[in-house]
């Protein structure tokens, strides 16, 4: 008999499951797609690097207690991430930088740099919207450069809609950096798996109390009556541990909840690296928002490389082959929909939500595999 059921298999569901596993618990983890690792899923092309089916990811996180679990799945080696946008012509590093400015504003560069370390001195960092907002005519100006040049075509290809009319949050993701560190992620640990990432999740995975069902749909099986959850007809007071998207497990009847997706398309290229870092962003030329070359992250050879050019759409779940819910669309809106289905999960005593699409909010992989951890402690 299964004493709980884990929906989807990407870090949230897989590190739930091993951890109630390991608590002496039967699992059955259940996952859609015909493959485990979510998101993470990647294979290995014909120079032995593994390729990232839909798109990049590199673990980055300050946690110790992260850090520590994921690596007893599989071994890891330091990465830094660096990422450059190509812009007026020029590969300058992302987050805008000094060195950006120096190459993108030569005659101005130096007299803004001593400015700027006046204006914030003691920052690392600031936000675009810091610099708009700036009392100084010089700092303003530079901050529309920047949000011109590096935020204003890029959001409006990822999110569909113009920048000004995407939450404030989302731009201030990426900060201006005041100085010459060029890393995309600042975080303690930085790194990426010595093999795969799907071997990982087979690690995870293998454990005499999990029972895993690929090419399976949950709500097929699942659905909620009463506050009550049915599984195959039958009531079920076991834990359910949910990571898909809340309006569909409530039927939509509040409405849908938005979505971005991406259509990547990969691209074998016969020489032997095709662009000088693993990612760059194209913020305001072509309709891709970016080319991914994965041998970058492993530091692999090969006469060939395999590139990832990905292309932002809107989320359709009605479309033939559906597509997949990549971002959340943050806003206070969307904010008040979900609020909406979460009422309705909190009177669920055995419902447990998390990720992404559960939670309906931004998360990385470290902050994934932290709510599992947490939530497994809680569930028994």
């Amino acid at each position: 008999m299964t004493d709980a059921i884990v929906v989807g298999c990407g870090f949230a569901g897989a590190v739930a499951a091993r951890q109630l596993a390991e608590k002496g618990k039967k699992v059955l983890l259940l996952e859609k797609r015909p493959h485990v690792g979510g998101n993470m899923f990647d294979v290995l092309d014909e120079n032995g690097v593994p390729v990232h089916m839909y798109g990049p990811h590199i673990f980055h996180t300050n946690s110790l207690r992260v850090y520590e679990h994921i690596t007893k799945f599989g071994e890891f080696e330091s990465y830094e991430h660096r990422v450059l946008g190509f812009i007026d012509g020029k590969f300058v590093p992302i987050p805008f930088n000094f060195k950006s400015m120096e190459e993108l504003l030569p005659q101005e560069a130096d007299g803004l740099r001593k400015l700027l370390l006046q204006k914030f001195e003691g920052r690392e960092r600031v936000s675009v919207m810091e610099l708009l907002g700036s009392d100084d005519e010089k700092i303003r100006r530079l901050g529309s450069f920047v949000y011109e040049k590096v935020f204003v075509g890029y959001t409006a290809k990822q999110w569909g809609i113009p920048a000004s009319q995407v939450d404030s949050s989302v731009i201030n993701r990426v900060p201006v950096v005041l100085g010459y560190d060029d890393r995309y992620f600042h975080d303690t640990y930085q790194m990426m798996p010595r093999g795969t990432y799907t071997r990982i999740f087979e690690n995870l995975l293998n454990h005499e109390k999990i029972e895993l069902k690929l090419s399976t749909d949950a709500l097929d099986l699942m659905e909620i009556r009463d506050r009550q959850i049915y599984f195959e007809g039958r009531p079920f007071d076991g834990a359910v541990v949910f990571t898909g998207p809340i309006d569909e497990l409530f039927g939509f009847k509040y409405g849908s909840l938005p979505y971005r997706s991406l259509h990547m398309e990969f691209e074998r290229v016969p020489i032997p690296q095709f662009q000088p870092a693993a990612v760059v962003n194209y913020p305001n030329d072509n309709e891709f928002t970016r080319i991914t070359e994965f041998k970058h992250f492993y530091k692999k050879g090969g006469s060939s490389t395999t590139i990832l050019r990905e292309y932002p759409m809107p989320y359709d779940r009605s479309a033939p082959k559906g597509n997949i819910p990549y971002y959340v669309f943050p806003g206070e809106k969307n904010a008040e929909l979900y609020r909406k289905y979460l009422g309705d999960a909190e009177g669920i005593k055995n419902l447990f939500l998390i990720g992404r699409l559960a939670e309906y909010k931004y998360y990385n992989m470290d902050a994934a595999i932290e709510r599992a951890l947490e939530e497994a402690e809680r569930i028994f």
